[in-house]
């Protein structure tokens, strides 16, 4: 389960994966495909500060196995375009573009293959379109934690000043963009929830003298920024941390798919009030009878791009125990 930074990743990814731009709901969104489907479609769901690139490597690795591998830039999100207003984000909006997605692809169903916030629209979906949903692996973030729960954290919690108006654009605005991004993937990589204290801003928690993680190269953070260069903060900002709220809760949600949930025991994510609790107690098998839950013990909140091997592994006989009916 060693970790692998794979410089030679972006090369393999850009002969093997082809890019299109679909029009989907009046908006132009950028998705990146590999592999013929002989055996079915995985779709790919990225978080923040992610892109379509962060699923490189299982992209590869489902592609080679006989799949076909789609993973879309969010609207507003890297090549995609932004919507007319941003300010106005809604789940929904994410839920009918996948819809979209799968039907401008001419897929009829797909497994979904989700991470961070990614991981909210995979699972809405499945809930609300059984019949195009093969199966869900969600990574990082459980079903069904109330985010309420988070207010028992202090105002220095990221998702707080995220979620203030103007108060990331003023800190983010202080470096350029790759600085940015380099400073969250390093934060969201460690253990501990990013917080500031009183007097700080979030971009303060960590300088150029702080190494990234030696799975994520200065290639990968090329690429991420290149992309975060392309479509900057705004729509970002609004998807998830300043939308979050406004998620509506689907009552008492049952899952007619199988759930995979894979989390990394150092994820930060984990120690959010609620999350250990909703993994360990059984709540989330009340809504998903086929659930299945897999801890990795050095995971972080990047397990998929840590250990790309072992989350392959993990996503192959997942894919392999629930076969597409022909």
């Amino acid at each position: 389960m060693g970790s692998s930074s794979r410089p030679e990743a972006m090369a393999t990814a850009e002969q093997q994966i082809e890019h299109v731009h679909l029009p989907v709901r009046g908006l132009t969104l950028h998705v990146a495909q590999a592999g013929k489907g002989e055996l079915g479609t995985v779709v790919f769901l990225h978080g923040f500060p992610e892109i379509w690139y962060s699923w490189r490597h299982q992209m590869l690795a489902v592609a080679a196995a006989g799949y076909r591998a789609v993973a879309p830039d969010w609207r507003g999100y890297g090549l995609s375009d932004q919507p007319p207003e941003p300010e106005a984000a809604a789940y929904d909006d994410l839920v009918e573009d996948l819809l979209a997605i799968l039907d401008a692809l001419a897929v009829p169903k797909a497994f979904l293959v989700a991470k961070d916030f990614g991981a909210l629209v995979a699972y809405d979906f499945a809930l609300c379109h059984p019949n195009r949903t093969c199966g869900v692996m969600g990574l990082g973030i459980p079903f069904g934690n109330d985010a309420s729960s988070m207010n028992t954290l202090p105002e220095g919690l990221y998702i707080f000043r995220w979620a203030q108006p103007g108060r990331a654009e003023a800190d983010f605005g202080r470096y350029n963009i790759k600085r940015v991004v380099r400073t969250i993937y390093i934060l969201f990589s460690k253990s501990e929830i990013p917080m500031a204290k009183e007097d700080q801003e979030i971009m303060d928690l960590a300088d150029l003298s702080t190494p990234l993680p030696e799975w994520f190269t200065e290639e990968d953070l090329d690429v991420h920024s290149s992309l975060y260069e392309k479509s900057g903060f705004r729509y970002p900002l609004q998807m998830p941390y300043r939308s979050l709220h406004k998620r509506k809760p689907i009552g008492d949600a049952k899952f007619q798919v199988p759930v995979f949930v894979v989390m990394g025991e150092k994820d930060y994510v984990y120690k959010f009030p609620g999350v250990e609790s909703a993994m360990k107690d059984g709540t989330m098998e009340r809504h998903a009878p086929d659930m299945k839950i897999t801890y990795i013990p050095e995971g972080s909140h990047f397990v998929q791009e840590q250990f790309p091997d072992y989350v392959n592994e993990l996503l192959l006989a997942f894919l392999k125990d629930h076969p597409v009916d022909k």
